[in-house]
Parts: C-alpha cells; structure tokens; sequence
C-alpha cells in the first residue's frame, strides 16, 4: 500500500527523454500503488483540451491504463499547465484537483499545493497568476481559435524564461512566512507542492508545532518522486534520467 506523487515533468515533444523516463515510471512505480499525484506543470505548455497531439494522446492513454489496473490519478494545475480540463482528465481517467487541497495522507492531514503561489516575493508573477487564473479570462482565451493560442503560448513562455533570467534566486523561491501562513490556514502540520525546483524536505514550525515541508523535483538531468506508505515517513527519491 502506497501514494506516489510527482510533480514538474514540463513534458514537450522536444524532450522524448522525459516522456520515455515516465513511462517508465508507470510501468515500474504505478503497480499495486493505491494513488498517483501529479502536482502541476506536468506538461510545458497547455492551450486547451482541443488541441490533442500526438505527446498529449499517449500520456493520456499511458494514465488511463494505469487507472484501469486500480490506482487513483489526481493531477493538480502548475503555472504551465493551468488550462488543463476535464475532458483531458476524463480521457486519462485522472481527476483534476483544486490548488490547494488538504487530503488525509494515512492518518496525517497534509496540503497539497503546485507551489506558486507561495512564492509571494514575486509580485510582478503573483499579478499574472491572478489574472490567468481568473475564470473569465480563460474562457476568453480558450475561445480564441487553436492557431492563436498556440502563438500566445509560446509568446508567453519566452517572456517568462526572459523575465527569470533577471529575477534574484531568493524572489523566485517560496516565501517561508506564506508557507507557515498556509499550512496555518489549513490546519496541517505537513505539506508537499514542487514548482520551485528545488527538492529538499524542510522542518519548520507551524501551529505551534513541528511541521514538514516537502518539495518535488522537476525532471530534467534526474527523475524526482515521492512515496507514502502507512505508518512511515514520506521518502523522496532521485534517479537519473
């Protein structure tokens, strides 16, 4: 009995190799695993459940064969991949998870966040986040024909690397008070969200109490995930890709 989670593959046709490393991964991890977390920008760039390529075609079929075996998938929005819907979710039998969710982790309630949103010292991002998260925003992007939205992404991802290459490491990582704020709010004493790219597993104190930070790694030189298991600590694993 265990939980898997992962998070930040930025999967691309222009990387077959993390694509092939996570199908390994279902194929290896997945079997007997009770569920299988996926806390955001699981792919680089999303424009729409229209658009189907060939890449997201066989993730999703890759999935829904894992959730045909027994194990629950639950994928989370990043900030790449927030317009990810439902009807993708429903053709890789996975099930779209709200930004930030508490869940009972075998007996330990434990929040589960992509991570951006605590990084709150970025307040030039914050103001994008809020305005691409908004509802009717999207409806007004995915209304835009494919072609568009396709241009845009890659207009958007190209301000985004140029405007990070100028930003301070310290802007670009989770504000600690934000983090004890939220997990405060929530009334845990344990989370685990990615998005920073920065995998470590952080003690703190939150509620007056000791507390866990957990952060995922991003896929690109190593494969990053973390395992559950009933009565154990969560164990965060490195491979090469």
């Amino acid at each position: 009995m265990s939980t898997l989670f992962i998070s930040d593959l930025h999967l691309e046709e222009t990387r077959p190799d993390i694509t092939g490393a996570f199908l390994r991964f279902l194929d290896e991890k997945t079997p007997g695993t009770e569920r299988l977390y996926i806390l955001g920008d699981f792919f680089e760039a999303w424009i729409g459940d229209d658009e189907r390529t060939p890449l997201q075609e066989q993730v999703a079929s890759a999935l829904k064969a894992v959730c045909d075996r027994g194990t629950e998938i639950f994928l989370m929005h990043g900030n790449r991949d927030f317009l990810i819907g439902e009807d993708y979710c429903q053709r890789a039998g996975a099930t779209l998870l709200d930004d930030p969710t508490v869940i009972d982790l075998y007996g330990t309630p434990t929040l589960l966040m992509h991570g951006d949103s605590l990084c709150t010292a970025d307040e030039e991002y914050q103001k994008f986040r809020a305005n691409m998260r908004n509802p009717q925003m999207q409806k007004m992007m995915l209304a835009r024909p494919l072609e568009d939205r396709q241009k845009m992404a890659r207009q958007l991802r190209d301000m985004s690397m140029a405007k990070n290459q100028g930003k301070a490491e310290a802007i670009m990582d989770v504000t600690p008070e934000e983090v004890v704020r939220e997990m405060e709010a929530h009334g845990v004493q344990r989370m685990i969200h990615g998005h920073t790219h920065r995998p470590a597993i952080h003690d703190l104190t939150a509620n007056g109490q000791p507390a866990k930070r957990i952060v995922l790694g991003d896929w690109d030189e190593n494969i990053w995930w973390l395992t559950a298991e009933p009565g154990k600590e969560p164990e965060l694993h490195k491979q090469p890709l």
